[in-house]
């Protein structure tokens, strides 16, 4: 499903245009990410949690020379299923 796709079944489940659709998924997303970027994680219960994990750095190696890199560290945006989601996939 893609972002077109999950705009239409939002306005149809919630009685709504898709232009109100589309701006409530847009706010949602960009309320996740400003959340994330502070550190803080977002929790919805029985959904589950986005968080943001530390990466260490680490060495790795180029697949088309074989010469080994230097990768950095960084963080990245995490997503744990809660139960309830878990339960029904």
């Amino acid at each position: 499903m893609n972002k077109a796709e999950l705009i239409a079944h939002l306005s149809e489940d919630a009685g709504i245009t898709k232009t109100q659709a589309n701006a409530t998924l847009d706010s949602f997303v960009n309320t996740v990410t400003k959340t994330l970027k502070k550190g803080d994680k977002v929790t919805l219960v029985g959904f589950g949690t986005f968080s943001v994990s530390k990466r260490a750095a680490r060495t790795g190696r180029n697949p088309q020379t074989g010469e080994t890199i230097k990768i950095k560290a960084k963080k990245v945006a995490r997503f744990k299923a809660g139960k309830e989601l878990a339960s029904k996939v």
